[in-house]
């Protein structure tokens, strides 16, 4: 299938697009398969099975929660955030589910599902499968999934091979790598956010392509509206919020009179949508949850500080960001699970700075280069969330790769037309190789790093 821009950023509740999304988009799936199939009328009771990465940080992600919304029919760009609460009320006082939001079936959490965190697929260490049962107790469907990275779905049937799923074929102007995209860019004489703007016209006209990218820029900015005006703690690991308290030293302090009044904008933005998307707020893959701070930080600060800063221009900032995330999802993983979190968080600091180079006027190579710097300096960057939750270390995480993005545009736009080196797609090529030789117990297990030595969890 062809990737769009509208597949790498999707609206949806947080904290986790592989842990929390991609279990309720694989839900539904999996009803629309049974009801394919003709096996919904038939079917009596329902299980989940949550496997390796889905059940060791599980919890902390909210999986479990997030099957039984997907399960009841709930979409995750739709879901409102204040009601999930009576919803699993309900669910577990109730023992049941209101299936496909068509009728009630029996299901208790404690029971229904099942935890295999010693169980691992050799395709994938986020699997989760859901099973239909009759009122007799016989298997009547059990589809298997994997969730592959910033809400993207497989099944058991499809390759997981990355060029099969996010093939470009149906584009007009496809390409796999950065190098073939800055030859395209080259040919038609266009900007890397154009050449993505003509291949995202095989699906939208202009005006609707237009208007979703500012739907999504709004997402980012109320993520950002709301957490700097949230205070007390985080839910978890009883730790208090910060994105107000820098904010309101932020905004008390005249104009140009802080020397890090940029890095302190930047560092309040990334904080206040982590701390929403850390208490299930609604939030916009970026290319992930666990790393959707970093692209609106960047974004928001350009429109603070931005000269020129029109729709047309935010439109090209996520064009360009996402047009370039084609290649990592292509060659490599946003899958903290997969690869670490240097698949999200570096890969959304490439997003970040790829954006903020391309509206400030940079070069085709110049953004390109900016992207291979920003993700290059999160290379080995490992996924070790303390108690399975996204508050340490993902939070602070957030602010410090934004800034880095901020900082490799810079560096980039003084070099001038310096070539990169590395270039972007031998960055992304050694994302790939690290993220297979890392150990295992570094990608999203909870079983190494600071999961193991913050004791007072």
């Amino acid at each position: 299938m062809a990737i769009s821009v509208f597949d790498i950023y999707k609206v949806g509740v947080g904290p986790s697009s592989s842990h929390t999304f991609g279990p309720m988009v694989a839900a539904q799936r999996f009803l629309r398969e049974l009801k394919a199939e003709g096996g919904f009328d038939r079917s009596a009771k329902v299980q989940v099975e949550l496997y390796a990465s889905m059940a060791l940080t599980g919890k902390g992600h909210f999986t479990d929660l997030a099957s039984m919304l997907g399960l009841e029919g709930n979409e995750p760009a739709s879901l409102d955030s204040a009601s999930i609460p009576g919803k699993q009320q309900r669910i577990e006082r109730e023992k049941t589910l209101h299936l496909g939001g068509v009728k009630m079936v029996p299901f208790d959490p404690a029971h229904d599902i099942k935890w295999y965190g010693d169980k691992s697929y050799d395709t994938h260490p986020n699997g989760i499968a859901f099973v239909a049962l009759d009122a007799a107790g016989q298997e009547v469907k059990r589809g298997l999934y994997f969730s592959i990275g910033g809400g993207f779905i497989v099944c058991e049937k499809e390759s997981l091979n990355p060029k099969d799923v996010v093939g470009d074929v149906k584009k007009p102007f496809p390409y796999t790598t950065g190098a073939q995209l800055a030859a395209l860019c080259r040919q038609e004489g266009q900007s890397i956010a154009q050449i993505v703007m003509r291949n995202e016209l095989s699906w939208r006209t202009a005006p609707e392509i237009k208007r979703q990218l500012l739907e999504i820029a709004a997402v980012m900015e109320k993520g950002i509206e709301i957490g700097l005006a949230a205070e007390g703690e985080i839910p978890g690991l009883g730790l208090k919020r910060h994105a107000k308290e820098i904010w309101d030293q932020v905004k008390g302090t005249p104009w140009g009179a802080q020397l890090f009044e940029l890095q302190d904008h930047v560092n309040a933005y990334a904080l206040a949508v982590m701390e929403v998307n850390a208490t299930l707020g609604q939030v916009v893959t970026a290319p992930t949850m666990g790393a959707s701070g970093i692209v609106p930080a960047v974004l928001q600060a350009y429109k603070k500080f931005g000269r020129d800063v029109t729709d047309d221009s935010i439109c090209d900032f996520l064009l360009a960001s996402a047009g370039c995330a084609i290649p990592v999802k292509i060659n490599a993983s946003f899958s903290g699970a997969e690869v670490g979190c240097q698949g999200e968080v570096g890969s959304a600091c490439l997003m970040a700075a790829t954006g903020l180079c391309q509206v400030l006027g940079g070069t085709v190579e110049q953004v390109l280069n900016a992207g291979a710097m920003a993700l290059e300096h999160n290379l080995g960057l490992t996924c070790d969330p303390v108690a399975g939750l996204v508050q340490v270390p993902c939070i602070k995480r957030n602010a410090l790769a934004a800034n880095k993005a901020v900082n490799a545009v810079r560096l980039t736009m003084l070099r001038g037309e310096e070539p990169a080196r590395p270039t972007f797609d031998q960055v992304v090529q050694v994302l790939y190789q690290t993220g297979k030789d890392m150990c295992e117990k570094y990608k999203e297990t909870s079983q190494g790093g600071l999961a193991v030595v913050w004791v007072d969890c």
